[in-house]
């Protein structure tokens, strides 16, 4: 009955429609409503599919644009921004201290041995150390059993002197990412990373107890360098819950419109090369060529991907997602890596941890 109630349809929709080609678009749509191209094999939330950037090197990159030789690229400078935060924030830290007797504790747990990872640590408390904030570290070895971070996070979950925990990510493929940082108390995700707190940030009116400190940094960033969001088309490559789907959230927030290129989207260097503002996060080294880039472009570089060098101190260096030789002549401005995103990143962090002790006390 059903079948015969969709062939009469479309036989009679389409009779009366003015051209054969509007009856053929008809037609298709029927077909599908009836079923004619149904995918049961994919459910309706979709397939959790890994992002592996490996599919865009493989054709030749074509020549980038050619520069316009007035335009002066702005490199826009992650430290000092990051140095006035700082600033505010060992100034409240002095004041917390000296009105209540109490400062801000953060916790980080590390698990394994990545190069990265220890480097942002070993920045993260320096930092700490800078503002007056306490730092906690634990350390945990690569193949250690997951309980074993459930744990740790627990232990400072309870201490009253923690008002931040962060699990360093990404932790080891066997992990659980999202059961341990399910474990960190809502209160104290200075990470904002918790389920709540980016389900809050993705609906309008509702308001996350902390916002990512990487996205916050990038539109910090951007703010502070006097760029107007809102109307802009706006790359985000990248889709992860660390950078990726946070700054899409937070940009969205303030009415930008957003493309989000990931490993399997179609020609993302079209999709790139026609936004006015492109942030990458993908954690590729140099994936973002010169071709990707309009003139006149912003780009925030969130990559710091370790690339062997024996030269340097600790045998590698740090370098982008954006290929920097090729995008500067190119761009209006562009963070640089090290000293763009990632300083910043750290200040945020700092900031939400100041905010969680803050809360915890009803200081203001």
């Amino acid at each position: 009955m059903r079948a015969l109630l969709l062939w009469r349809t479309k036989a009679l929709v389409a009779a009366s429609l003015p051209t054969p080609a509007a009856a053929g678009l008809w037609s298709s749509a029927v077909d599908a409503l009836s079923g004619s191209k149904k995918r049961n094999d994919i459910p309706i939330q979709g397939i959790d599919l890994p992002d592996v950037w490996n599919s865009f090197g493989s054709a030749p990159t074509p020549p980038p644009p050619q520069k316009d030789d007035e335009r002066v690229p702005t490199v826009i400078d992650g430290k000092s921004m990051a140095a006035e935060i700082r600033l505010g924030i060992a100034d409240e830290v002095r004041r917390m201290k000296d009105a209540i007797g109490k400062v801000p504790g953060l916790a980080v747990v590390l698990v394994g041995q990545r190069r990265d990872s220890q480097s942002y640590i070993r920045f993260k408390t320096m930092a700490c150390e800078e503002v007056g904030i306490k730092s906690l570290l634990t350390e945990l070895p690569e193949n250690c059993a997951e309980h074993e971070i459930v744990s740790a996070v627990s232990s400072f979950n309870k201490d009253p002197s923690i008002h931040g925990i962060l699990v360093q990510l990404p932790l080891p493929k066997h992990m659980d990412e999202e059961r341990i940082l399910g474990a960190i108390s809502l209160e104290k995700d200075v990470d904002g990373f918790h389920p709540l707190n980016m389900g809050n940030l993705a609906l309008r009116g509702r308001e996350p107890l902390f916002i990512p400190c990487a996205s916050k940094a990038c539109i910090a960033l951007l703010l502070q360098s006097g760029v107007e969001l809102k109307g802009k088309n706006i790359a985000v490559i990248g889709r992860g819950k660390v950078v990726g789907l946070p700054t899409s959230l937070l940009l969205q927030r303030h009415h930008a419109t957003v493309s989000i290129i990931h490993a399997f989207s179609k020609n993302p260097e079209q999709i790139t090369r026609e936004s006015d503002i492109v942030i990458s996060a993908a954690g590729v080294a140099n994936l973002v060529r010169g071709s990707w880039l309009k003139p006149g472009a912003i780009v925030i570089d969130v990559g710091t991907n370790p690339v062997e060098d024996p030269n340097s101190e600790f045998g590698y260096r740090l370098v982008g997602d954006v290929c920097f030789e090729e995008a500067l002549p190119l761009v209006s401005a562009i963070t640089p890596v090290p000293g763009g995103v990632g300083p910043v990143t750290i200040a945020m962090l700092l900031s939400n941890t100041l905010d969680a002790a803050k809360r915890l006390y009803d200081f203001t």
